[in-house]
């Protein structure tokens, strides 16, 4: 009897324990479950930095917002938002507009003057609304620190906070109406919805969310990429190529204010970016009309018929020039610069040779200059794959 009684009561021992785990098993599962669904959430992707190598002899400031550090997914996301013509918010073929739709490749992500639509350089929005001014190229942007646009009204100097870098200059394109004429709203929307879209922004900020801020990122860190350093000159400076003697002269006109006196505006010999991004009144008239120069930017009074001074890297194909798309040719900016300079209040000081209408080149030193400026000629960055249009876009058939 002794060990029966011994028994039921081990039994009861163990129901009793039984009954405790399982208590505890319950109580436990939810955690447990709620644990293993967090584990198994996927966790956010970190972006892969990108890394610009500058090229040799080239600044080492690069204007790269904090806010919007470059990434490789970043870089490649941009790629594609830039030649969508979906980012104007429409869908029907007669309404697509990219950045590519002006800005293309072969001619230095300039419009140029052989577009299939645009006729001589000047271009307008899907409302029909004309530019102000004729196009800028989209080249070594990420040196550029004092402004964007002919009058540098995209500048960390606006006191307006939303025309400030090249972000707000893509935003800029989706609403304006000499541009995509459309709505920042309608644009996120149709990004959002088109399969493929939702995980590149995942892997470029971390987030599958689309907004208007994250395509104009995307955007700029794209055309901050876009980087020429290998023309003839760039080849010369490495000790890969020796220049002819028609360049080797045009050179020194170049360089030389008893010359052609271009360096000032345009750099040279240190300034491997052919320009100062500055700018400058170059006496090209004595009334000034144009509500949209330097001055209405800045109020000064020296800043009257003041524009940017363009990068002369592949300015073969980015013409029409001068911001009004004046000159047709470069022989044109070439004789204008020699012969035909106009005195006023407002000229900048840098233009010496306004006194006698210009540096009187003769047509043997003209030859030599435009010898040299052919120098500045990258194919390499006219052809770059990494620049180009991706074989499909998101959603395309």
């Amino acid at each position: 009897m002794y060990f029966v009684k011994l028994i039921i009561g081990k039994f009861r021992e163990i129901i009793v324990k039984c009954k405790l785990y399982l208590s505890l098993l319950l109580f436990l599962t939810p955690i447990l479950f709620f644990a293993c669904s967090r584990n198994d959430e996927a966790e956010p992707y970190e972006p892969t930095p990108y890394i610009i190598n500058i090229p040799y002899g080239f600044p080492t400031n690069l204007n790269i917002p904090e806010d919007n550090p470059m990434t490789v997914e970043g870089v490649e996301l941009g790629r594609y938002l830039f030649y969508d013509g979906r980012m104007s918010g429409r869908t029907h073929p007669d309404s697509l507009m990219s950045c590519a739709t002006c800005h293309m490749q072969a001619n230095s992500f300039e419009c140029g003057v052989d577009h299939p639509v645009f006729t001589g350089g000047f271009t307008f929005g899907l409302s029909g609304t004309p530019t102000h001014h004729v196009m800028l190229p989209l080249i070594n942007l990420v040196w550029n620190a004092t402004g964007l646009l002919w009058n540098g009204k995209i500048s960390k100097d606006n006191p307006d906070l939303h025309y400030q870098k090249l972000e707000d200059l893509v935003w800029m394109g989706v609403v304006a109406k000499h541009e995509m004429s459309g709505d920042t709203n309608r644009t996120k929307a149709l990004i959002k919805s088109i399969p493929g879209y939702p995980e590149m922004f995942r892997k470029a900020f971390g987030t599958d969310e689309v907004t208007m801020d994250r395509i104009s990122k995307a955007v700029a860190q794209f055309v901050r990429t876009l980087i020429s350093s290998d023309c003839k000159f760039d080849k010369y400076m490495r000790g890969e190529y020796q220049l002819t003697p028609e360049e080797l002269r045009g050179f020194v006109l170049f360089t030389t204010e008893e010359g052609a006196d271009c360096f000032h505006c345009h750099g040279g010999f240190g300034n491997p970016l052919f320009t100062t991004n500055l700018f400058y009144n170059n006496g090209k008239d004595i009334e000034f009309t144009d509500p949209n120069d330097r001055f209405s930017i800045t109020g000064r009074s020296s800043d009257k018929g003041a524009y940017k001074a363009t990068t002369l890297r592949n300015i073969r194909f980015t013409g029409p020039y001068m911001h009004d798309g004046r000159f047709a040719t470069l022989e044109e900016v070439i004789e204008f610069y020699s012969h035909h300079l106009q005195n006023s209040p407002y000229i900048n000081p840098l233009m010496h040779h306004v006194a006698n209408n210009g540096v009187q080149l003769t047509p043997s030193e003209k030859a030599d200059l435009m010898a040299f400026i052919e120098t500045l000629r990258d194919e390499t960055f006219l052809t770059n794959p990494a620049f180009s249009r991706p074989d499909n876009l998101p959603g395309e058939k």
